[in-house]
């Protein structure tokens, strides 16, 4: 998950110098600047490869996201594709993702039986 974060950064990142260097040179010639080739190089060669290694030098030392992602999250996740790709009903979803929420971690809900509840539990 993180690396998409990561790769949507740079894409970003690539797509506003290419932009920036564009427009810089296509007002120079409008212009009427001879020289406004230079900005092409100046761009493309020097701006752009300083960005995309500023953008990597950032991401490594700041992670895109601050939080560690959990196996609770990833396990969330999984289930809401699951979901989203029609493999379970919206009952069985609800089920395990309560099953997930009312467990301190993913290995318990693993574990336990999958039709038992805490509510199940509790009337027994």
């Amino acid at each position: 998950m993180v690396e998409d974060e990561d790769e949507d950064l740079e894409i970003v990142v690539a797509a506003r110098v290419t932009t920036l260097t564009l427009a810089v040179a296509f007002v120079l010639m409008f212009a009427g600047v001879p020289w406004f080739w230079v900005a092409f190089p100046v761009g493309f060669g020097g701006v752009l490869p300083t960005a995309l290694g500023a953008t990597r030098l950032y991401q490594r030392r700041h992670p895109a996201d601050s939080r560690p992602t959990t196996d609770e999250d990833d396990a969330l996740a999984t289930l809401r594709e699951r979901y989203a790709r029609g493999e379970l009903t919206e009952a069985e979803f609800e089920r395990q993702v309560e099953r997930l929420l009312e467990t301190e971690d993913v290995r318990t809900a693993r574990e336990r039986p999958s039709g038992e509840t805490q509510r199940e539990r509790e009337t027994e």
